[in-house]
Protein backbone atom coordinates (compact mmCIF):
# COMPACT_ATOMS: atom_id res chain seq x y z
CA UNK A 1 0.00 0.00 0.00
CA UNK A 2 2.76 2.58 1.24
CA UNK A 3 5.06 1.64 -1.57
CA UNK A 4 2.05 2.13 -4.25
CA UNK A 5 1.19 5.91 -2.71
CA UNK A 6 4.81 6.26 -3.02
CA UNK A 7 5.55 5.29 -7.05
CA UNK A 8 2.25 7.24 -7.26
CA UNK A 9 3.79 10.68 -5.29
CA UNK A 10 6.83 10.31 -7.42
CA UNK A 11 4.92 9.81 -10.90
CA UNK A 12 3.23 12.75 -10.35
CA UNK A 13 5.84 14.77 -9.11
CA UNK A 14 7.62 14.05 -12.79
CA UNK A 15 4.24 14.86 -14.43
CA UNK A 16 4.35 18.03 -12.85
CA UNK A 17 8.09 18.84 -13.83
CA UNK A 18 7.67 17.76 -17.35
CA UNK A 19 4.45 19.99 -17.45
CA UNK A 20 6.20 23.29 -15.96
CA UNK A 21 9.33 22.27 -18.94
CA UNK A 22 6.69 22.65 -21.25
CA UNK A 23 5.06 25.45 -20.26
CA UNK A 24 8.23 27.35 -19.66
CA UNK A 25 9.20 26.59 -23.27
CA UNK A 26 5.76 27.93 -24.54
CA UNK A 27 6.63 30.93 -22.88
CA UNK A 28 9.82 31.51 -24.58
CA UNK A 29 8.51 30.38 -27.56
CA UNK A 30 6.18 33.07 -27.73
CA UNK A 31 8.67 35.79 -26.86
CA UNK A 32 11.32 34.72 -29.26
CA UNK A 33 8.13 34.57 -32.32
CA UNK A 34 7.27 38.51 -30.23
CA UNK A 35 10.55 39.43 -31.00
CA UNK A 36 11.36 37.90 -34.71
CA UNK A 37 8.00 39.76 -35.45
CA UNK A 38 8.83 43.06 -33.85
CA UNK A 39 12.16 43.07 -35.99
CA UNK A 40 10.55 42.21 -39.11
CA UNK A 41 8.04 45.07 -38.48
CA UNK A 42 11.01 47.55 -38.57
CA UNK A 43 12.83 45.93 -41.77
CA UNK A 44 9.61 46.11 -43.45
CA UNK A 45 8.40 49.56 -42.69
CA UNK A 46 11.94 50.58 -43.57
CA UNK A 47 11.27 49.59 -46.61
CA UNK A 48 8.24 50.89 -47.77
CA UNK A 49 9.36 54.29 -46.13
CA UNK A 50 12.08 54.19 -49.16
CA UNK A 51 9.66 53.32 -51.37
CA UNK A 52 7.68 55.59 -50.36
CA UNK A 53 10.54 58.20 -50.84
CA UNK A 54 10.68 56.60 -53.92
CA UNK A 55 7.24 56.83 -55.31
CA UNK A 56 6.97 60.83 -54.11
CA UNK A 57 8.94 62.12 -57.30
CA UNK A 58 8.01 65.88 -56.37
CA UNK A 59 9.50 65.19 -52.42
CA UNK A 60 6.23 66.70 -51.15
CA UNK A 61 6.28 64.58 -48.56
CA UNK A 62 2.37 63.40 -49.52
CA UNK A 63 1.50 61.24 -52.55
CA UNK A 64 -1.43 61.62 -54.73
CA UNK A 65 -3.16 59.15 -56.35
CA UNK A 66 -1.35 59.59 -59.49
CA UNK A 67 1.63 59.27 -57.93
CA UNK A 68 0.88 56.35 -56.20
CA UNK A 69 -0.35 55.04 -60.01
CA UNK A 70 3.10 56.09 -61.69
CA UNK A 71 4.81 54.74 -58.74
CA UNK A 72 3.17 51.23 -59.22
CA UNK A 73 4.77 51.73 -62.91
CA UNK A 74 7.75 52.89 -61.94
CA UNK A 75 9.28 51.90 -58.91
CA UNK A 76 9.61 48.15 -59.13
CA UNK A 77 9.45 47.82 -55.01
CA UNK A 78 6.36 49.13 -54.68
CA UNK A 79 5.04 46.86 -57.94
CA UNK A 80 6.59 43.75 -56.08
CA UNK A 81 4.84 44.78 -52.71
CA UNK A 82 2.06 45.04 -54.98
CA UNK A 83 2.29 41.78 -56.29
CA UNK A 84 2.58 40.28 -53.06
CA UNK A 85 -0.76 41.80 -51.75
CA UNK A 86 -2.32 40.62 -55.01
CA UNK A 87 -2.87 44.55 -55.91
CA UNK A 88 -3.14 45.14 -59.79
CA UNK A 89 -4.02 48.36 -61.67
CA UNK A 90 -7.32 48.29 -60.95
CA UNK A 91 -7.08 48.22 -57.14
CA UNK A 92 -5.13 50.80 -56.83
CA UNK A 93 -7.94 53.84 -55.88
CA UNK A 94 -9.35 51.15 -53.88
CA UNK A 95 -6.12 50.61 -52.43
CA UNK A 96 -5.34 54.74 -52.31
CA UNK A 97 -8.98 55.11 -50.56
CA UNK A 98 -8.05 52.86 -47.92
CA UNK A 99 -4.69 54.26 -47.28
CA UNK A 100 -5.44 57.49 -47.28
CA UNK A 101 -6.76 56.97 -43.97
CA UNK A 102 -7.49 60.62 -42.98
CA UNK A 103 -9.38 60.86 -46.07
CA UNK A 104 -7.22 64.47 -47.64
CA UNK A 105 -6.83 63.19 -50.96
CA UNK A 106 -3.23 62.69 -50.28
CA UNK A 107 -1.20 59.97 -48.65
CA UNK A 108 1.72 60.98 -46.20
CA UNK A 109 4.74 58.97 -45.23
CA UNK A 110 3.02 57.93 -41.89
CA UNK A 111 -0.36 56.54 -43.26
CA UNK A 112 1.77 55.06 -46.50
CA UNK A 113 3.79 52.35 -44.05
CA UNK A 114 1.86 51.74 -41.33
CA UNK A 115 -1.70 50.74 -43.84
CA UNK A 116 0.73 48.91 -46.54
CA UNK A 117 2.33 46.96 -43.73
CA UNK A 118 -0.73 46.24 -42.27
CA UNK A 119 -2.68 45.09 -45.51
CA UNK A 120 0.12 42.89 -46.02
CA UNK A 121 0.74 41.22 -43.18
CA UNK A 122 -2.90 40.96 -41.71
CA UNK A 123 -4.18 37.75 -41.48
CA UNK A 124 -6.80 37.10 -43.66
CA UNK A 125 -8.94 35.15 -41.51
CA UNK A 126 -8.69 38.24 -38.55
CA UNK A 127 -9.43 40.41 -41.82
CA UNK A 128 -12.82 38.37 -41.95
CA UNK A 129 -13.17 38.34 -38.59
CA UNK A 130 -12.98 42.23 -38.59
CA UNK A 131 -15.36 42.58 -41.66
CA UNK A 132 -17.92 39.80 -39.85
CA UNK A 133 -17.36 42.16 -37.24
CA UNK A 134 -18.08 45.75 -38.98
CA UNK A 135 -21.21 43.58 -40.92
CA UNK A 136 -23.07 42.90 -37.92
Amino acid sequence: GSLMTLVFGVLNLIVAVVIDNFAENRKKDVESRAQEMELQEREEKKALSNIFHKIDEDGSGALSFEELQEGAKRVAGFRHWLRVMDIDSRDLRQLFQIVDSDGSGEVDAAEFTEAMFRIKNTDSRTAAKFVKHLVT
